[in-house]
C-alpha cells in the first residue's frame, strides 16, 4: 500500500494518546511526559478533532476508551514500540564502532600490534582504523578520536598529550658488527645516515658533545620513519628513529640501540576527540586503555 500522500495527525498528540490510553488517566500521563494536564488534553481534543470522533469516555471519576479508541490503542502502542526499536538499533549499531584516525607511522608502529589487546579487554566495540598524514582534526563528524602530533594542530577538538617524538640512532646487528661496532657515536659515520629531513642527524650528534658538518647526512632521504625502519632493518644504513615503535624489533635483535642519547623533536603524540564525544563510553574506554598501554611501555 502506498502510504506517500499519507496525512498523520502531529507526533506529540500521538504521544499523548498512547501514555493516556495506557494509564487511562490525564494526570499520570500527563507526570509521565512532563507536561501539564491541561497540554494532554489540548493534544487528545487536537487528535479527536483530526480524526473526527471520540477516543475517551470522561466518566464521573475514571476514564474509558471508546471503541474507535480502543482499535487505535493497540496499533499506535505497537507502531512506537517499533519506532522505538528502530532507533535503538541505529544507535546500539553506532555506538559499538570506534572509529580512530591515526598517523601512519604511530598506526603502523606502535597501534596495530597492539589493537588486538584493546578488542580484547572491550569486546562489544569494533574498531574502524584509518590513517592520516599527522596533525589532529577530529572534529570530523565521522572520527572517534585521532592520533596525530601537536605540531600546528587544528583548534577544536579536545587534546591529550601521548608521549614525546623522541629520536634515537637505531641499526641492524650485521651492519653494527661490518664496522666492527661503535664505541663512541662519530663511529656511526662509518655507516650510511638515513636521514628524514637535513639537520636532525646535526642535532644528535651535537646533542652528544660532538659538532659535525651541515649535511653531513648524504644517503637515502626517506619520508617517514617506517620505511627508515625498515631500511635499517634490511641492513641498508644507520636511522634516527622513535625506539617505542621498534621494541619488537629491539627484543628480537633486528635492529640494535647502540646509543642512550635520545633527540627531543619538541613534538608530542596526542589523543584527540571533540568536545560533543568525551563522554561516550567507547570513546572514554579507548581513552583508559590506550594511556593504560603507554603507562605499561613506561614501566618496561
Amino acid at each position: 500500500m502506498d502510504r506517500t500522500g499519507l496525512s498523520l495527525p502531529p507526533l506529540p498528540a500521538i504521544r499523548v494518546f498512547e501514555a493516556v490510553a495506557r494509564h487511562l488517566s490525564f494526570t499520570k500521563a500527563a507526570a509521565e511526559l512532563g507536561v501539564t494536564q491541561a497540554a494532554v488534553s489540548y493534544q487528545i481534543k487536537l487528535l479527536e478533532d483530526r480524526i473526527g470522533t471520540a477516543l475517551f469516555r470522561r466518566l464521573t471519576r475514571k476514564l474509558a476508551l471508546t471503541e474507535a479508541g480502543q482499535r487505535l490503542a493497540q496499533q499506535v502502542s505497537d507502531a512506537l514500540a517499533g519506532l522505538a526499536d528502530a532507533f535503538s538499533t541505529v544507535r546500539t549499531g553506532e555506538n559499538s564502532v570506534l572509529r580512530i584516525k591515526a598517523m601512519y607511522s604511530f598506526a603502523t608502529n606502535w597501534l596495530v600490534p597492539r589493537l588486538g589487546r584493546f578488542t580484547q579487554a572491550y569486546p562489544l566495540y569494533s574498531v574502524r582504523l584509518e590513517t592520516s598524514a599527522g596533525t589532529t582534526n577530529s572534529a570530523a563528524d565521522e572520527i572517534d578520536v585521532e592520533i596525530g602530533s601537536d605540531h600546528a594542530p587544528r583548534p577544536g577538538p579536545i587534546l591529550e598529550k601521548l608521549m614525546p617524538i623522541c629520536l634515537t640512532p637505531m641499526v641492524s646487528p650485521s651492519l653494527l658488527a661490518s664496522i666492527g661496532g661503535a664505541e663512541r657515536p662519530l663511529d656511526l659515520l662509518k655507516m650510511t645516515l638515513l636521514r628524514e629531513d637535513d639537520s636532525a642527524w646535526e642535532k644528535w650528534f651535537a646533542l652528544t658533545g660532538h659538532r659535525v658538518p651541515p649535511g653531513i647526512a648524504r644517503g637515502l632521504q626517506l619520508d617517514t620513519r617506517q620505511i627508515m625502519g625498515r631500511a635499517a632493518i634490511e641492513g641498508q644504513g644507520v636511522a634516527l628513529l622513535v625506539p617505542e615503535f621498534f621494541t619488537d624489533e629491539i627484543a628480537a635483535g633486528r635492529l640494535v640501540q647502540p646509543f642512550a642519547q635520545l633527540l627531543s623533536t619538541r613534538v608530542h603524540y596526542c589523543l584527540a576527540y571533540a568536545k560533543s564525544r568525551q563522554h561516550l563510553p567507547k570513546v572514554q574506554a579507548f581513552r583508559r586503555w590506550i594511556l593504560g598501554e603507554l603507562a605499561a611501555d613506561a614501566r618496561l
